[in-house]
């Protein structure tokens, strides 16, 4: 299975806090995830290649708070798809689509202060850096201070999605 498959790639496993070792527990994610946007705490979407088909990644709407208009945006490539462009994209596609039709006011980004990558994702799809939260989640190795990003409803629409 592709998506179990996915969380046995080591830069997945280095930034996801989910270890995924089976084929059930794969089944189950994507159950639960259907089972989130049903119950409108969540959504996920695969990132496929226009021509094929073929899995690049997943990006997604960690949960949501339709009340308030906020949400936290999650994404994964997978190593073939690094480096093209992909992750942001895929990341800019998902959030106009949240801060449009979706009706969401905020979005936020997190992630380890460490993981210089997706610091150059979130810049490039347009979430303004905000600030660190300090030793605020822990990963395999120990905790680490998160960088905060987020867009909101107002801001200018990033480059990635202009050109």
């Amino acid at each position: 299975m592709i998506l179990q498959d996915a969380f046995q790639d080591a830069m997945i496993r280095r930034w996801s806090l989910r270890r995924m070792t089976s084929r059930a527990e794969a089944e189950e994610w994507i159950a639960a995830a259907g089972r989130q946007w049903e119950e409108e705490r969540g959504a996920q979407w695969a990132v496929t290649h226009t021509v094929g088909g073929e899995l690049l990644g997943r990006v997604a709407l960690r949960w949501m708070d339709l009340f308030q208009g906020l949400t936290e945006c999650a994404y994964w490539v997978l190593p073939g798809a690094r480096g093209q462009g992909v992750a942001p994209r895929a990341l800019t596609t998902m959030s106009n689509w949240a801060l449009k039709e979706g009706g969401f006011h905020r979005l936020e980004l997190a992630h380890s202060d460490r993981n210089e990558a997706s610091c150059r994702v979130a810049k490039k799809a347009g979430f303004a850096f905000e600030g660190v939260r300090r030793s605020a989640l822990r990963h395999a190795d120990g905790w680490h201070d998160m960088h905060l990003h987020a867009r909101i409803q107002g801001d200018a629409e990033p480059l990635t999605s202009q050109g």
